[in-house]
């Protein structure tokens, strides 16, 4: 059905990388300028978020995003959550785990939502 499609398409339509405030792919997410400040990345079927800050706090933008993300059929990563980003990403579902960073040569906590 066409919901299927849509995740194929999500996760086969971007390269590897940086996702830039409004670029096309960040448009696709949702992730604008008048939202946000700093980047995304991608890396296969998952998008890391990591140092955005929401322009309004408590809007619900970020919860909008990840939601919008994930209906693209793609996992949410978020490395090294502090503060106030690691009780969000709780409150929301996600799980926390280490994942092993090869271009630090190092462990890093990361929250995950999705698989």
């Amino acid at each position: 059905p066409m919901a299927e499609i849509s995740h194929r398409i999500g996760r086969m339509s971007t390269k590897d990388g940086i996702i830039k405030l409004d670029s096309l792919e960040g448009k696709r997410f949702g992730f604008t300028r008048d939202r946000y400040r700093g980047w995304l990345w991608r890396k296969g079927d998952t998008i890391y978020v990591s140092l955005i800050e929401c322009v309004t706090p408590g809007c619900g933008d970020f919860r909008r995003l990840v939601e919008t993300i994930r209906a693209q059929g793609l996992v949410v990563k978020v490395p090294t959550p502090l503060g106030k980003m690691c009780q969000i990403c709780e409150h929301m579902g996600f799980e926390g785990t280490r994942e092993y960073v090869q271009e630090l040569e190092a462990w890093t906590d990361v929250m995950v939502l999705g698989r």
